[in-house]
């Protein structure tokens, strides 16, 4: 299968264009300081995109980031320019052909960012077998990947060599495709529906249970939709089952509780993060407005004041009192239709891509 993938990432698909369905293109409104940086990176690079969703977690500057599955190296080099000069951007790939046009601009992008030494890397390697490439335990502060998971043939693999690589406190920020169900195996084998990122998608119940199994206890939501598919006899294939894109983020938090508990807590979003002046987005039930007391659970509370967003919020409660289970603190199901309506989202620009 990793043969199968890399001959259709590399020889196969040529441009974003050639895909089959839209379940690797990115259909979502980009937000405007998302599309300023986009703007900076090379006409190759962003051509031959292929991802499901927009990582860019906040909070950036100065952090070493790992990207799995990196490509041609957009987000890397979107991600370069968050990080800044002082962070670091390793980006890793098994595709000979996606990885000599990510190392082909990276002196191009240094100048483009007006950086004296380039910040960002590329290496070969699978991620299920990070350790093939000598990183280091507990040393990147964010993992990211865009819609390259559902390749893997060992999801657990790459899930518990993040948590092995990341910071106490950093986080697994990602998209990838969902399914609604379990892919049956004659589907699985399917090298187009496998390359499609369809086949080899997750039932979203077998994730969460992956997630916590290698220690990532309380795995959050930040958005999610459908995909169409758009493709005739693709869709007759895979019938009935319902796929999904959507982005969470983990966070390598230690005893972190099964579910979200009630302690009295709350917290108060101070600003300063860069593109959250009047609210924090922690994930799609957590939109916290700056300067408004805002109850969190004992995990919400965790996830705030152990991680590097601790300087950007004040804090209230203990854990003195605990009053059982926090009601409607939200759902990790990626279907769109399993979250409230009323739900808010943050506010972002028009599409630039």
């Amino acid at each position: 299968m990793k043969d199968s993938v890399k001959a259709y990432y590399g020889q196969i698909l040529r441009h974003s264009n050639d895909l089959q369905t839209n379940a690797c293109c990115t259909d979502a409104d980009v937000p405007d300081n998302l599309c300023r940086l986009l703007a900076n990176i090379h006409e190759e690079v962003l051509a031959r995109y292929y991802g499901c969703g927009l990582v860019h977690p906040q909070l950036l500057e100065g952090m070493r980031i790992l990207d799995l599955g990196s490509g041609s190296g957009r987000d890397c080099y979107a991600l370069a320019q968050m990080v800044g000069e002082r962070g670091y951007v390793l980006g890793v790939d098994m595709t000979d052909e996606q990885l000599a046009v990510a190392q082909r601009h990276l002196e191009w992008h240094r100048e483009r960012f007006g950086y004296a030494r380039s910040n960002v890397e590329f290496r070969k390697g699978y991620i299920e077998a990070l350790g093939e490439l000598g990183l280091e335990d507990e040393s990147f502060d964010i993992i990211v990947s865009n819609c390259v998971i559902n390749l893997s043939p060992d999801k657990q693999a790459v899930l518990k060599e993040a948590h092995r690589l990341l910071k106490p406190g950093g986080e697994l920020y990602f998209s990838d495709v969902y399914a609604d169900r379990r892919v049956p195996a004659h589907l699985v084998a399917d090298p187009v529906l496998y390359g499609e990122c369809l086949s080899g998608a997750l039932y979203w119940n077998d994730f969460l249970n992956l997630a916590k199994r290698v220690g990532f206890a309380d795995p959050r939501l930040v958005e999610d939709r459908p995909l169409s598919i758009d493709n005739p006899e693709i869709e007759s294939k895979i019938g009935q089952i319902g796929f999904y894109s959507a982005t969470y983020r983990l966070f390598k938090l230690a005893a972190l509780e099964p579910a979200c508990e009630d302690y009295g807590q709350a917290v108060v979003y101070k600003g300063g993060i860069p593109g959250n002046e009047h609210a924090f987005a922690l994930d799609s039930h957590h939109v916290i407005e700056r300067g408004r007391m805002f109850p969190v659970c004992g995990n919400t509370y965790r996830m705030l004041n152990e991680t590097r967003f601790r300087e950007n919020f004040e804090f209230y409660g203990s854990w003195e009192t605990h009053y059982g289970i926090f009601e409607g603190c939200g759902s990790s199901i990626p279907f769109s239709q399993s979250i409230s309506a009323d739900r808010s989202e943050p506010a972002t620009g028009g599409s630039c891509c």
